[in-house]
């Protein structure tokens, strides 16, 4: 490797459950750092064992993260070559690793990505949903608001979107979709890489039948909202799009919001049309 003052933070991707879904280029990287920072040292471990490789490791993940930086930012200006690793898949991408990534920009230190497995990518490739535009949520928050904006986000978003939920609170989480969704396409993928591999394809009323038979990792495609009937709404007078949200037993305030997004326009302009 480059022989410089400062070392280098290299991010590398690892398998998401098959171990042989590793680069060559990975594999070097792990053989020639001095440290690796593994979010679950054991896990990581196994995988070493795996690649006969022996180095040093720190635990880094979402609990010392703040605590572990700083040492680790100490290191490369000490000129050492660091290896950021998740349990699996790309580091950053819901797992550790922006705030040491933010640090390094912040002190000049350089950054190598090492692509490699992405869980999402790999769902969506093989969903057959759109893929030229989508929007990767990762989690949906536990806060109550939050959860509620961003299942609003879901119902009236023009892009595919992913969503990464665990096994235990995937039936809720359906239960959930199931009153914004309607109809619209949705693909669960199960245990990508694993033995177990499975795409389900159908709308939520098909997947919460089956969901409490299903275990392993999982992550939902869901596909765009239908703009035909956002056309059709648009379409209609104001009295008429006012009184579709009424008859769903809306308030006066949420009917003009809803008018002024299906619009695209100022809620103050439909709000002087009905004082």
């Amino acid at each position: 490797m480059q022989e410089i003052n400062q070392g280098i933070l290299y991010i590398v991707a690892t398998p998401i459950g098959n171990l042989e879904d590793i680069t060559l280029r990975a594999i070097k990287t792990l053989k020639e750092v001095d440290l690796i920072a593994a979010e679950d040292t054991r896990r990581t471990l196994k995988l070493l064992n795996h690649l006969n490789i022996s180095k040093p490791m720190v635990s880094y993940h979402r609990h010392n993260e703040e605590i572990r930086v700083d040492s680790l930012i100490k290191q490369l200006k000490e000129g050492k070559n660091i290896a950021l690793v998740s349990d699996a898949g790309t580091p950053g991408i819901c797992d550790p690793g922006e705030e040491i990534i933010k640090k390094c920009i912040e002190e000049e230190i350089m950054l190598v990505p090492i692509p490699g497995a992405c869980a999402m990518i790999n769902a969506l490739i093989v969903s057959g949903i759109d893929t030229k535009e989508f929007t990767f949520l990762g989690f949906l928050p536990l806060n109550k608001k939050s959860r509620k904006n961003k299942l609003e986000e879901i119902k009236n978003s023009n892009k595919t979107i992913i969503i990464y939920e665990a096994p235990h609170k995937m039936k809720n989480t359906l239960e959930e979709l199931r009153s914004i969704l309607e109809d619209r396409k949705v693909v669960l993928a199960r245990e990508i890489t694993k033995i177990h591999e499975e795409y389900i394809r159908g709308n939520v009323e098909d997947l919460l039948k089956i969901i409490d038979d299903l275990k392993g990792e999982m992550i939902i495609i869901i596909e765009k909202t239908n703009t035909k009937k956002e056309n059709e709404l648009n379409s209609l007078t104001l009295e008429e799009h006012y009184n579709f949200y009424k008859n769903q037993g809306l308030e006066k305030k949420e009917i003009i919001k809803k008018i002024a997004k299906d619009r695209n326009v100022n809620k103050n302009e439909i709000y002087k049309q009905f004082i």
